[in-house]
């Protein structure tokens, strides 16, 4: 436990600086599974060592450890982890759990309204147009989903860029992107540290609908087109109307129409032959993942088999 419980704590320093060349180097679909992935298992990992350690504070204390027929002054002798470091552990542990409680909350609701919203909604083949000179367009989660596209959206766009924009926004559907956008947010929330990997996400799943949308016309480059060509008029919209727009659905402002940020290196991608599975990431990541949870089971271990030691003396 001296090594294995800290191990997923510094995995989740070290494994942020692989959320870019992962996002950008690694075929969209793939990166977002394991981007996702990543951020949950060390999310988890990491709260379950501060666990851990906080036991270990826990066990030290006379009036807790007799619940358990355990010795304190055993416990205080044996036990690897400083004092300091299991309060530390525990107050971390304590934000980690409300952190991650609230976000699970705020979570559920947004998907649950988003939910009834899409079932009150009229659509043809699940699209909706609402008049809005604005131009906007997201894919609403629900059972069944729906794509609501602005009449000022339609307007910006022709009729082959309409057909992207849909084909964009049901592959958002089809995949249940926003169930991935939630996890990597879960393990973002438990831990700050992941925070990189969660981001990575948002983008990948717009490079994986980009992907999708480029596969169903067959024109990377007129996918690329309208990309830009979206998100130039989403810019150019005023403020108010662009927030009211992105609080309609779960996923934010998705499809071609995220922010002037990540736009460019989305049309780069599109204009670029489309990417493999990077074989040296992939098995990187794979490895810190592995080796994260290994840690944690073999620290939970070690935390039990002192617990029988402490109990039998």
């Amino acid at each position: 436990m001296r090594i294995a419980v800290y191990l997923p704590l510094l995995l989740s320093l070290l494994a942020p600086l692989g959320a870019r060349p992962l996002s950008e180097r690694c075929e969209p679909r793939l990166a977002t599974w394991l981007l996702a992935a990543s951020s949950l298992v060390l999310g988890a990992a990491s709260t379950i060592s501060l666990g851990l350690l906080a036991v270990t504070g826990l066990i030290r204390i006379p009036q807790l450890a007799v619940l358990g027929h355990w010795s304190a002054q055993t416990a205080q002798h044996d036990d690897p982890a400083r004092l300091s470091v299991a309060l530390v552990a525990g107050l971390l542990l304590g934000g980690a759990a409300i952190t991650a409680a609230r976000m699970l909350w705020r979570r559920a609701r947004t998907l649950a309204a988003a939910a009834l919203e899409a079932a009150c909604m009229p659509a043809r083949d699940g699209l909706v147009v609402v008049e809005d000179d604005a131009p906007d367009a997201y894919a609403l989660p629900g059972l069944p989903g729906r794509i609501v596209v602005s009449t000022g959206m339609l307007h910006t766009l022709d009729k082959a860029e309409h057909d992207i924009l849909l084909a964009h926004e049901r592959a958002h559907l089809r995949a249940h992107h926003y169930a991935f956008v939630a996890l990597a947010q879960l393990g973002a929330a438990a831990n700050p540290l992941l925070r990189p990997l969660a981001t990575a996400v948002n983008y990948t799943i717009e490079r994986w609908a980009d992907e999708n949308a480029a596969t169903a016309t067959g024109d990377r480059t007129r996918v690329a087109r309208t990309v830009g060509k979206a998100a130039l008029a989403t810019h150019r919209a005023p403020a108010l109307a662009r927030a009211t727009g992105a609080a309609l659905g779960i996923l934010g402002r998705r499809g071609p129409l995220a922010t002037a940020g990540p736009v460019p290196r989305r049309v780069a991608a599109l204009l670029a032959p489309p990417l493999g599975r990077h074989s040296l990431l992939t098995a990187a990541t794979a490895a810190v993942v592995t080796a994260s949870a290994l840690a944690t089971a073999e620290a939970a271990h070690d935390l039990h088999r002192l617990l029988e030691t402490i109990g039998a003396r």
